[in-house]
């Protein structure tokens, strides 16, 4: 690792605990009454990997942008870099997947259809952020490279 991705690291880690943090872990606890212990069964198995995967998923791109892009997933402090590499080389907004698929897990793990609910709306918000923010200031930041990169990698729906 680079000595100059330490910041980055730090920064985001810090962020990964407010924001993923408060999105993926506080809300849905407040809508559940608090986590309690799961009642197991299939669904309580599909649940805890499906928040594995989703939790692997933001960490990896994490990674990604304190290392290769020398920044952090918030927006007052981005990536120097456009990071295409890792799991971005297939989807464009996998860190949005990744902390949509832990709340889709949470909901399956305590049979929440309130958390169920608020993994949609979290989905329309991200979608709403990434159209109006996130795009146009990548095209700004980055120019023809994202431009690029847009062309080639699918927003939502991974390319395999």
């Amino acid at each position: 690792m680079a000595s100059n991705a330490a910041g980055p690291i730090i920064k985001t880690l810090i962020f990964t605990i407010f924001v993923p943090g408060t999105v993926a872990v506080y809300v849905p606890s407040l809508l559940v009454g608090g986590f309690r212990r799961p009642q197991g069964g299939l669904l309580t198995w599909i649940g805890s990997l499906v928040i594995a995967m989703g939790a692997a998923i933001y960490l990896r791109c994490a990674w990604e942008f304190a290392v290769r892009g020398l920044g952090t997933p918030a927006p007052i402090a981005p990536t120097k870099f456009l990071v295409t590499t890792a799991l971005h080389r297939y989807i464009r907004n996998p860190m949005y997947v990744g902390v949509a698929l832990v709340i889709v897990g949470e909901a399956a793990l305590f049979r929440s259809l309130h958390v169920l609910e608020y993994a949609a709306l979290v989905l329309l918000m991200f979608h709403c952020f990434v159209i109006f923010y996130e795009e146009p200031t990548l095209r700004r930041q980055f120019g023809e490279s994202y431009e690029e990169y847009r062309r080639r990698v699918p927003r939502w729906i991974p390319k395999l």
